[in-house]
């Protein structure tokens, strides 16, 4: 059935009007809240119809495809023209005088909504709960990505709409919500301190432990004699003078005319006696015979006494 006049269709109401901020009606409460003001006719047309209470209403903005919902407080306004909350016309990117399409819906009730404050402010205040379930009151139903507009001490927070359970628009009238906070907008995680290690607990350098070296001892002699390292080089009477005279007087006693020079040039001269074994190990008995006799104080071997067998 079509109504000639009024747009109606059936048994929906389904309308087209032009929206008005509520300043235009001297109706500053309706910025508090999601009900709109709506002609007398409209009135009439809703009455005729079974439709559910309370009344609810689809708004929908065709230039840009954005849809809300609200609900009604009163039907005083002129014919052609609704008059909505300013931040309801703002979630829609409407301006004064835009076409809007209003139409009665149906909404579940609300189990779950999530919601996030755009700036950290809105945590700061002594007691945000009770500030947003006063607020909520006023409201009639939440339709996911909306901005609803909480006003407290001549100050307004808005909050984004995150989600809604059971579905994306629900009704919040005599229901039991379970509301969630999503961090605001502007919100920045403290940055993590460094960790500072105390030098109490810093790691301690374990010593290193000493190498092993084998055959590090100290070697000895059978025959008791000291060995030639822990002793200084026994050196001959003639050698430890100072006489230039005896210094000549051995190097003549070393040197053997023009045979040692030509031994001492690296070669080998086959045939020459000049210098024989026993001049050669004299140097040796030397040394050996010129030890101190307190040496071989010291200990002899096999000096024990000797027995016959006959007795």
């Amino acid at each position: 059935m079509y109504f000639e006049g009024y747009g109606y269709r059936g048994n929906t109401f389904e309308q087209n009007y032009r929206c008005y901020p509520a300043s235009f009606i001297e109706k500053p409460q309706l910025e508090a809240g999601d009900k709109i003001i709506m002609p007398p006719s409209a009135l009439d047309r809703l009455a005729s119809l079974h439709i559910d209470y309370p009344m609810l209403f689809e708004l929908r903005n065709a230039a840009v495809e954005r849809v809300s919902h609200c609900g009604v407080l009163e039907f005083i306004a002129e014919e052609g023209m609704i008059y909505m909350p300013y931040w309801m016309m703002q979630n829609m990117l409407l301006q004064e005088g835009d076409i809007v399409q209003v139409k009665n819906a149906t909404l579940l009730k609300g189990t779950y909504v999530k919601l996030q404050p755009h700036t950290t402010d809105f945590l700061d205040i002594s007691n945000p709960k009770a500030i947003l379930e006063t607020t909520l009151r006023n409201f009639s139903c939440l339709t996911t990505g909306d901005s609803i507009m909480v006003a407290y001490n001549n100050k307004k927070y808005y909050i984004d709409i995150v989600e809604t359970k059971p579905s994306a628009a629900i009704s919040i009238i005599e229901t039991d919500c379970e509301v969630d906070f999503a961090p605001p907008l502007d919100y920045k995680e403290p940055e993590k301190p460094a960790v500072s290690i105390p030098i109490s607990k810093a790691p301690v350098q374990e010593p290193e432990m000493p190498k092993f070296n084998p055959f590090t001892g100290t070697g000895r002699r059978l025959d008791g004699k000291p060995l030639k390292q822990q002793t200084p080089p026994l050196v001959s009477a003639g050698t430890t003078s100072n006489d230039p005279k005896s210094d000549s007087a051995n190097g003549s006693k070393n040197s053997s005319g023009p045979v040692s020079s030509r031994q001492t040039s690296g070669k080998l001269i086959f045939g020459s006696n000049s210098i024989s074994k026993d001049t050669q190990k004299v140097p040796a008995k030397e040394t050996n015979d010129a030890s101190p006799k307190e040496e071989e104080s010291k200990f002899q071997a096999f000096s024990g006494k000797k027995y016959s067998l006959k007795g």
